[in-house]
């Protein structure tokens, strides 16, 4: 079995103590953005969306572990089906990243997680290597979300799978921002995280994440290097300064937050439960104002966001993932044009 070198960074930087989270004063409301356009239909459980430097996107389909490409104009072809995938709940073919010719994959296989780097050969992937493996995996809290920051590392979210304690246990994969090289090396960035499924960084180059809650707040932290986000000792605003608070909290039922970009000047934000796309707009210094909700409960459940080449928000609904109630023309793809404060 591939050994994984891990660092787990103890000394934490300082957090901000316990209270109710507060709009910076400071950020105007921002205006809604246009009707979406429909890019792509018939999807099934579209989990991810990562766009090659043509403008096309390569779209992961969680169950039936298929990595689609998909053009601006809608058209679908397969790239490949991924056998070592084993879906199941949660799990499945999830998270998809782009760097130079190479393809990033998190996936569940029969008995983990894993994070898998392929060689894109035109319209093929091949060469597949195993950079990361033995990151726990359940039906529920399976994280999923693979991005690349500014920094050009290859960052990736993984849940905790329904055992709490690995959260805060640095000798496990589970409830952690991992960070590493595109030849692997994965590092824990961070830890105490139940199961974040969003990554962004904005132009600053601040990172940013979303989580689910467990029954109480659903969060977006502002992710600093080292810091400890609390799960399970506290879930939204705490009292230990040892946690850090997150920036914008909000009830599990308005939410259970997915997908995440950033774009004109907000977090977009994919909610399931909630059936919105939040924006959460930020002022110079990564301050939040306050959350506006758009197309609630017009598209059903919404999961990927991710931002194209041309500046537009790419949006996946997930209508067919056990949870919710398909349209006919579901899964979609989505095309929203974002707008500045």
């Amino acid at each position: 079995m591939r050994k994984l070198w891990l660092i787990v960074l103890l000394a934490l930087a300082g957090c901000s103590t316990g209270g109710a989270v507060t709009p910076a004063a400071n950020v105007p409301a921002a205006p809604p953005p246009d009707a979406p356009r429909v890019v792509a239909s018939g999807l099934s459980v579209p989990w991810g969306i990562a766009f090659l430097p043509g403008g096309d996107a390569l779209v992961t389909e969680r169950d039936s572990a298929r990595l689609l490409r998909v053009t601006p104009q809608g058209k679908v072809t397969e790239v490949a089906k991924i056998s070592e995938v084993s879906p199941g709940g949660e799990g499945g073919l999830m998270g998809v990243a782009v760097k130079d010719d190479f393809v990033f994959l998190y996936y569940t296989a029969a008995e983990d997680n894993r994070i898998v780097r392929y060689r894109l050969n035109g319209d093929t992937i091949a060469e597949p290597k195993v950079l990361v493996e033995g990151i726990p995996k359940a039906g529920i809290h399976n994280g999923g979300r693979l991005a690349f920051g500014p920094d050009g590392f290859l960052y990736a979210s993984t849940g905790e799978a329904g055992e709490r304690p690995l959260a805060q246990d640095p000798d496990s994969l589970g409830g952690k921002i991992l960070r590493m090289g595109v030849d692997g090396d994965a590092r824990i960035h961070t830890l105490g995280h139940r199961n974040v499924q969003g990554m962004a960084w904005d132009e600053a180059g601040r990172m940013y994440a979303s989580e689910f809650g467990a029954s109480s707040f659903d969060e977006v932290n502002q992710i600093v290097e080292g810091r400890n986000y609390g799960w399970p000792r506290e879930e939204g605003q705490g009292e230990d300064s040892a946690f850090a608070d997150p920036i914008v909290t909000w009830g599990t039922g308005e939410a259970s937050p997915s997908g995440m970009a950033y774009a004109a000047g907000s977090l977009w934000v994919g909610a399931l439960r909630g059936a919105r796309l939040w924006q959460v707009p930020l002022d110079a210094e990564g301050r939040p104002g306050k959350p506006v909700a758009h197309f609630e409960e017009t598209y059903g459940r919404l999961r990927a966001v991710a931002v194209a080449p041309d500046g537009t928000l790419w949006v996946g609904t997930s209508n067919k993932d056990g949870r919710g109630s398909p349209a006919q023309d579901d899964d979609r793809i989505l095309a929203v044009t974002p707008r500045r404060s």
